[in-house]
């Protein structure tokens, strides 16, 4: 995910027509050519003029203020036509032209207070987006003796921005990444994130066991939330070909190995972060070419017609092959396609691919054990 931010181009006037805007003033001026082929074949009094009123209102839930104005002043200027081409001018008429313009004003400024309340929401949007790209930075292309690729997918663009968080970084006690999920959506979200995510890249330089990097950031999370948030997460470490990972109520990561999917379960279940979770690590030797997924939630719980996406099934076949970018390129285009591009929640993907160590001096003895020692 890229954290640079793109700044909009300057524009000198306003922009093309939206669709919406097009839609709009389409339906206005097929609605007033309506009217007005009424009016003539009638041939008598204004006697439909009233309903030009309609136009400006039907084109304010879609256009820009500028366009309700202009398409009310046609409205005005044609329904004046009909009434005052009469050879006698009704009061009827006179008051319709009347509540046309007064119309056409109503529908100005309720378009126009509909387009600050849209500008609005579309800069606290791209501001808290903002906020999230910086919270997590961009990972790889090789990170210590792994190569590893991360991916963001936001759910739709309309949805609230999420907690979903990752990092890897190569520490003395080996290359230690982390993915979790914050329970809820918007900017307090992205606020618990990056109070975790900072707390872990500190710790992970400090603590050579896993299980006390997972206790300061429980007192991290339990130091800044209420009762009832927490964040899942797992924590995986590589040491010298040697993968440990400890779980703290996330979906278990995927290992991929010569043709296999292998969920990588706990060997014991734990809360998540918040709820002073008591973790037992999973220890796992790799080899050369074996490919680790980790996911949150939001894939495991993306489905169409009540189905759930079947990752392990296509796991292989999508993320087995070419480079760890190539792959996660893959699973996205492969889910967007599944939900027909509506997902319910955001969702972060990191993979990593072990191509071997990084030298024989590196003893692969886990950081539990490390940590179990020293104590």
């Amino acid at each position: 995910m890229l954290s640079l931010v793109r700044t909009r181009p300057f524009q000198s006037g306003p922009g093309p027509l939206s669709p919406g805007s097009r839609a709009g003033l389409g339906a206005a001026f097929v609605l007033l050519a309506i009217v007005s082929a009424v009016e003539l074949a009638d041939g008598r009094a204004a006697n439909y003029i009233a309903l030009m009123v309609a136009a400006p209102f039907l084109t304010a839930a879609l256009a820009s203020w500028r366009i309700v104005l202009g398409v009310g002043l046609t409205a005005t200027a044609l329904g004046a036509g009909f009434a005052f081409g009469e050879e006698t001018v009704a009061l009827p008429t006179t008051v319709a032209v009347a509540g046309i313009a007064l119309g056409t004003a109503i529908a100005v400024a309720t378009a126009a207070v509909r387009q600050r309340q849209a500008e609005r929401i579309a800069e606290l949007s791209r501001l808290a987006s903002v906020a999230q790209q910086a919270v997590l930075r961009p990972l790889g292309p090789q990170v210590g003796s792994l190569s590893v690729a991360a991916r963001y997918i936001s759910s739709t663009a309309t949805a609230e921005i999420g907690g979903d968080l990752y990092e890897a970084v190569d520490t003395p006690y080996g290359v230690r990444m982390i993915i979790g999920d914050v329970r809820g959506k918007g900017l307090d979200a992205v606020r618990l994130a990056s109070i975790v995510l900072g707390s872990y890249r500190h710790v992970a330089y400090e603590r050579a066991d896993l299980r006390a990097v997972v206790t300061d950031l429980d007192r991290a999370v339990a130091r800044s939330v209420g009762d009832e948030d927490f964040v899942t997460a797992a924590l995986v470490e590589e040491r010298g070909g040697t993968l440990t990972i400890v779980n703290c109520g996330h979906p278990p990561p995927l290992l991929l190995r010569r043709g296999a999917v292998i969920p990588l379960e706990p060997p014991a279940p734990a809360p998540p972060l918040g709820f002073m979770p008591v973790v037992r690590p999973r220890v796992e030797r790799l080899e050369p070419g074996d490919r680790l997924l980790l996911f949150t939630d939001g894939l495991g719980e993306a489905r169409r017609d009540g189905e759930f996406f079947p990752t392990a099934d296509r796991a292989w076949r999508l993320l087995g092959h070419g480079t760890v970018g190539d792959g996660l390129a893959s699973l996205e285009t492969a889910l967007v396609e599944w939900v027909h591009g509506r997902l319910d929640d955001d969702i972060a993907l990191v993979l990593m691919e072990y191509t071997g160590s990084r030298g024989a001096a590196t003893v692969a003895v886990p950081s539990w054990e490390v940590g179990a020692a020293e104590s």
